[in-house]
């Protein structure tokens, strides 16, 4: 409950009272998705502000994400301010004609005529049973796309204000809200507002690794830390929190202070943003290194339904203290 500087609240939550937030100060923001209204969405994030708001502000669409993300193409070019809900990323992909071929394309098309000052947001990961089709990670692949920027939020503080300055940006923002977060509880400031979106955060310091990571695998690997802290090494976690553009400046510094690197990426190794983030520090760190950079990621197969599956494929506390402990040797 609340105090007069705190709020006990959830991942959820914040995410509503951002979107409240906007809808409040800005005519031209509205919410459009499958299930946003009546239903409250799929997560039950927009619960309420179909009541709050009205239909012309919290539209249900049809199962059709080409067409959603392409109407909120065209009301950004016209203007508007659009907050577009995916309900999985794995369901973006009907989508990414509109995000790469013309939301990420206008602006340089149409030789600087036209930004696209478009938020998409979207669930991202597992870990919740949902099995291969509602699961995967993909927004390292949104990364590789130039022209959007990619928000990972994975604190209570970046739910509640990565809307925000992602309203603000003229061009397409992507954020990728991962499902296991949703539930997240803990304590922030009752008049937190809107975060740095620019830059990494130092989440744990630390003198002997860095343990690079965002998003849904930021508890796991502070878990880890604390694990790892009980055998006398001091991890420090790096929390990337955008994926495009990457603060390269925060990812080198820590590394070139502890000199050891593990990237933990709920993403398929192959092509991942752990593997760009890797060859970054080798180009730009490499004599700084004492020990080949390691990464922890997501065994190569569809995400499992079995529970048992699912686990052993995703990165856990204990494969991330495993990779940071073969560092120190």
């Amino acid at each position: 409950m609340t105090t007069a500087t705190a709020l006990e609240t959830t991942y959820r939550d914040m995410l509503r009272e951002a979107l409240r937030e906007a809808l409040r100060e800005d005519d031209r923001v509205f919410l459009m998705g499958e299930d946003v209204g009546d239903y409250g969405g799929c997560f039950a994030v927009s619960l309420g502000l179909l009541e709050e708001f009205g239909p012309e502000r919290i539209r249900d669409t049809p199962l059709s994400e080409s067409a959603f993300v392409g109407a909120g193409i065209g009301a950004a070019i016209g203007g508007m301010r659009p907050v577009v809900e995916i309900m999985t990323a794995n369901f973006s992909l009907l989508a990414l004609d509109q995000i790469m071929n013309t939301a990420a394309s206008l602006l340089y098309m149409s030789g600087g005529q036209y930004n696209v000052p478009l938020v998409i947001r979207m669930t991202t990961g597992a870990g919740r049973q949902l099995a291969a089709q509602h699961s995967h990670s993909l927004e390292g692949w949104y990364a590789h796309i130039p022209g959007i920027r990619v928000l990972t939020p994975a604190t209570l503080e970046d739910a509640r204000g990565m809307l925000s300055p992602a309203l603000a940006d003229p061009d397409p923002v992507l954020i990728f809200e991962h499902g296991s977060l949703y539930t997240l509880k803990g304590t922030i400031a009752a008049d937190a507002g809107p975060v740095d979106i620019d830059h990494a955060a130092i989440r744990r310091p630390g003198t002997d690794l860095s343990l690079i990571t965002y998003g849904g695998t930021l508890q796991k690997t502070l878990e880890a830390a604390e694990t790892l802290a009980g055998d006398g090494i001091s991890a420090e976690v790096v929390d990337l929190r955008t994926l495009r553009p990457l603060d390269d400046a925060t990812i080198l510094d820590s590394v070139r202070r502890t000199h050891r690197a593990v990237v933990v990426d709920e993403g398929w190794r192959s092509g991942s943003i752990s593997a760009e983030i890797s060859a970054r520090i080798m180009e730009q760190a490499f004599y700084d290194l004492d020990a080949p950079v390691q990464r922890v990621c997501t065994t190569e197969v569809p995400l499992p339904y079995a529970k048992h599956l699912e686990d052993a494929a995703l990165p856990q506390p204990e494969g991330i203290v495993a990779a940071a402990r073969r560092l120190m040797r």
